[in-house]
Order: structure tokens, then sequence, then C-alpha cells
């Protein structure tokens, strides 16, 4: 008997489709998106902003080249593409989709702006609404260093333009899906369109579940300042006597490192069979910051390893917090702190070591299965199959 997304993919073999992702330069979350969506449409064409994936990172994009836009040949683009905001809703614009069906985009920053006409179904799976334009914009400016003089008001300026154009860029959409409830929130405020919620697939089959636990916390991530890696390295400071483990690396690595006590380990970059280990073996994973999904919460908890999160953000529909609701079915996962400071966070780990014996690997790992591959691919296709119709 064929799966829900086998039956799907040979409906939609008549139809042309087109995939469009903002940029390709490395294989992050949203791309592991894309990778299942091209599963779903084996035959679809792929465009994007820029591709300058590296050849050892490729395999998400199973064997297609993707057709770009002029960003693609200015000089420096492959360093330097988030300097190209202002072009990007023009870059995209020209991209020419007329002679296909079905469009889905992959959405974070503009891709959703493709040209589409009344014959064609366009379905954007959203990331998140351009953060940098709406509720990042304040943030934004002061991380660019855009918050004074001549160059601030330009920014200003050209991000006041990009909220008009993605504004208007939503009415070319038949049907948003958001990757959260937290994300849908935003694409109703922003946009005034109702998505349906498909949370992104995360491969769960990759992690085994670990009852046998050694005595560290593990922290993954790129060390960039919203990700707020340097309250997880403040916090365990403070408790000399508990073992942090911190994966990644990125443009605060060295200032988090000066303020870190012996008791934090920093690993770099490691392969993923090198953190799914880690993952594995951690007492908890630490997750500081608020992301409009976060994946590795889940991949820990397919571990069987409980989560200690930001209680805002994708984190509430990801984790489940102690002490559950056991009479129906939802047993804790993990614990919340409730403010991004390094004393919150202590005072979560202090919970969280009260009451850990109370965690269920075996529960946490169950409750993982629900973000698999085959159930975003079946709602996936589902929710392509009712816009079509719609149509």
């Amino acid at each position: 008997m064929p799966t829900a997304h086998e039956s799907h993919t040979r409906r939609a073999h008549h139809l042309k489709v087109a995939i469009v992702h903002d940029w390709l330069v490395i294989y992050g979350g949203a791309e592991r998106v894309l990778e299942h969506i091209i599963d779903l449409y084996p035959d679809a064409d792929v465009f994007s902003l820029i591709d300058f994936v590296k050849d050892d990172q490729r395999h998400f994009l199973r064997g297609k080249t993707p057709i770009t836009s002029f960003l693609q040949k200015i000089p420096g683009a492959r360093h330097h593409y988030r300097k190209m905001l202002p072009l990007m809703p023009l870059a995209i614009e020209q991209l020419d989709l007329s002679s296909y069906d079905l469009i889905i985009s992959s959405h974070y920053s503009v891709a959703k702006g493709v040209l589409t006409g009344p014959n064609q179904t366009h379905v954007c799976y959203c990331h998140s609404p351009m953060r940098y334009a709406w509720d990042h914009y304040h943030e934004y400016l002061r991380e660019m260093n855009l918050e004074r003089g001549l160059k601030s008001w330009f920014a200003r300026w050209q991000l006041h333009r990009i909220r008009g154009w993605d504004i208007q860029s939503a009415n070319g959409v038949d049907q948003f899906i958001a990757n959260s409830k937290f994300v849908a929130k935003r694409i109703s405020k922003y946009y005034r369109r109702t998505p349906c919620v498909i949370p992104p697939p995360v491969d769960t089959d990759l992690f085994c579940l670990e009852t046998e636990r050694d005595d560290f916390y593990v922290c993954a991530g790129r060390f960039v300042p919203f990700k707020r890696i340097d309250l997880v390295a403040q916090a365990f400071t403070s408790m000399p006597d508990k073992r942090l483990i911190l994966i990644g690396d990125g443009p605060e690595m060295a200032k988090i490192r000066s303020k870190a006590g012996p008791n934090v380990t920093f690993t770099g970059f490691l392969p993923p069979e090198q953190v799914r280990a880690y993952l594995a073996k951690a007492r908890a994973f630490i997750f500081p910051s608020e992301e409009d999904f976060g994946i590795v919460p889940v991949e820990a908890q397919a571990c069987g390893t409980p989560v200690i999160a930001y209680g805002r953000g994708g984190a509430l529909e990801t984790v489940i917090p102690w002490p559950g609701t056991p009479q129906q079915g939802l047993y804790p996962t993990g614990v919340f702190f409730h403010e991004q400071t390094a004393e919150s966070l202590s005072e979560a780990v202090w919970q969280f070591e009260r009451i850990a014996t109370e965690l269920d690997a075996e529960k946490i790992c169950q409750h993982a299965q629900i973000f698999s591959v085959p159930a975003f691919k079946a709602s996936f296709a589902r929710a392509v199959n009712e816009a079509l119709k719609a149509g």
C-alpha cells in the first residue's frame, strides 16, 4: 500500500513544479525542509537567489542544479549576500516561473515574492516572515551598528520600503503554511492571512533512545547574538560544579570563551554524528534562544534527553514542561526558564536537578516522533492537495 505522500506524488506527476528557496549557502534547518520537499516533488526545478553550497554539503539538493538570479554573478556575493538585501525583491521577481503549474516557496526572506499568475497555485512554507524588517528591526540595526548617522537613515528607509513590498507580495500566495503556531501568529499579524501549521521534519530515525547519561549538559548552535550562547556560558560559569559542553562556532566564540570558566568546554564545529553522541549522553540539552521552531531540541528529545528551554517561541510547541498533564497523554520532557538571563537559567537547572528522576526517557523519545519526516511529508502533501483543489 503506497504512503500518503507517494500517492500525492503520483497525482502531482502531471504538474510542472517549481520550488523556490531564498538562498543556498549552507545545509541548515531551512535546507533540511527543502530536502524533503524535493523528495516529494523529485521532478521539480529548484530556484534560488544564489547558490554557493559547498560540494560536500550538496546532497540535500538531490543532484539538482538550482536556477539562480542575477545576484549570483555580482562580485563578492558569496560572502556579502546579506548586504544585497535592497536588491533581493527585484532579484526574486526576475525569476521566470510562468511555465509552472505549482510553485512552492520555502520562505524566510523574499522567496514568496516570486511573480505568479491566476492559473498557477503558489504554496508558501514560511519558516518566518522577514524578521529584520519586522519584529527584529531594532535589534538588526543595533547588531549592524546602524543606529545613528546617514547610513542608519538609509537602512531604515530601505527596510521601510521592503516592509511594504513584503506585505504586497503576500497577496501572490494562495496558501501559507507556517512551521509553528508562533510563526502563524506573525503571518496573521503582518500579512492578515490564516496559515495552516506543519512543523518542520526532524529525522528522528537518526537518533537512538539512550537511558544512561553522563554528568554534563550540552548546548549547540551558531555563536551569534540572538542564539544567546553567552548566557549559557555565564550561567554555568556561576555553577562551577556542573559541566557544560558548547558545540558550534561563530563570531561570538572568542568573546564567550574569554569569560567562561574551566567547567565550560568548547568543541567548535562538529560533524552530525558527534553532535548526536553528545545529545544522547547529556543530562539535558540547553536551549536559550527564542526561535521560530528549533530543530535541535527535538533531536535531543529523540534521544530521550530532557530540554531546559527559554519559554518563548517554538520551544512552547516542542517541549512539554514539568509537570506536564499525563492524564491527557502529555508527559513532561523538560523545564522552562522565563527570563533570558543567566540567573533565570541557573534557577531552571537547579529545578531540573530536583525533578530529573520524574522525566521518563522513553516518553521523551516518543514525544519527538510527532515531528518525524513521514509525519511532515504526509501533512505537507495533504496541504498542497487542498491548495490545488481550491485553485
